[in-house]
């Protein structure tokens, strides 16, 4: 978009909505351009780039979230070390990450993920073994994956097949918040023209970022829980948790996590390692009923995430 085509729209929507309403829509519209034309110069680290036996992904989470939960988890330090990510949203995480110039170490990985992006962005014959564990276990009145059958596909992957490497994608801290569910995201018949999610709450004022923020904290602490148990029930020298993206909370007017933004409230996320060793104190359920989604499954569950 040229100047002169982006002060031509600028006059349209203060003729439309008024000067102050026009201007901040016009504003809103230039620094979301601005952010996704600068994102591909921002380059991350690729989560292969690294060392690692296990790599938990907590979807959307903040380093400073996690670090003011960090003296509850004695596997968590209270300063957590950071990267920056590949992508500021779970599809571009992937499509960055899961590149050919990591064939063979995706070749030895196996991926246990509750995030159905997966179903696009995720080519199952480039790992080892590829669990979907979104096609079996949503969970459709909290409009999520819960973290425990994440947990239990990933003990089970790691005591039957013993791969070199294992990826786990858990949904939480990403809303909606199992324990604590707020907004409208969490309602199914809400999906659709009048569907709007957590971040539009927040940006129009509609609930307090303290609100939000708390629950937020709360779905962390709820899926930590469940990371505690797996590091007691897989053998890793190196375990890594961290996140595929953060999310805004008004930085820079950003919320949530839009795709190709550069901000480091979304690109920075943590990287804590640690290690795990099974005492085999734990034994998964097997009680999942796999079947094979429909592309209209798929649409839905990530509508209840609100990537749609």
């Amino acid at each position: 978009m040229t100047f002169r085509d982006w002060l031509g729209r600028t006059c349209s929507y203060i003729r439309s909505d008024g000067v102050q309403s026009g201007l901040r829509r016009s504003a809103d519209e230039f620094k979301r351009g601005a952010a996704t034309r600068i994102d591909p110069y921002v380059p991350g680290e690729p989560i292969f780039a690294h060392d690692w036996d296990v790599l938990i992904v907590l979807d959307a989470c903040r380093p400073d979230l996690l670090a003011e939960v960090a003296e509850s988890y004695d596997f968590l330090p209270r300063r957590p070390e950071t990267v920056r990510s590949t992508g500021s949203s779970s599809w571009i995480w992937m499509e960055r990450n899961f590149t050919t110039d990591w064939a063979n170490e995706m070749r030895e990985t196996a991926y246990v993920t509750g995030n159905p992006y997966s179903s696009d962005y995720v080519d199952p014959s480039a790992f080892a073994l590829v669990d979907e564990v979104w096609n079996y276990a949503w969970d459709d009145d909290h409009g999520t994956v819960p973290a425990r059958p994440i947990t239990d596909r990933t003990i089970d992957t790691a005591r039957t097949h013993d791969p070199e490497r294992l990826l786990v994608h858990y949904m939480q801290p990403h809303f909606p918040s199992v324990p604590d569910p707020i907004g409208s995201a969490i309602d199914i018949d809400t999906f659709g023209e009048q569907w709007e999610s957590i971040w539009d709450d927040l940006e129009a004022e509609r609930i307090s970022e303290e609100r939000v923020w708390e629950s937020y904290r709360t779905n962390l602490e709820y899926v930590l829980d469940d990371v505690a148990l797996l590091l007691e029930n897989v053998d890793a020298e190196t375990v890594v948790i961290t996140a595929d993206h953060g999310n805004a909370l008004g930085e820079c007017g950003f919320y949530g996590h839009p795709p190709l933004n550069p901000h480091p409230s979304v690109r920075r996320v943590p990287w804590v390692e640690t290690s795990a060793r099974d005492t085999m104190g734990y034994e998964p359920s097997q009680e999942a009923n796999r079947v094979d989604p429909s592309d209209g499954d798929v649409q839905s569950h990530l509508r209840d995430l609100g990537y749609l």
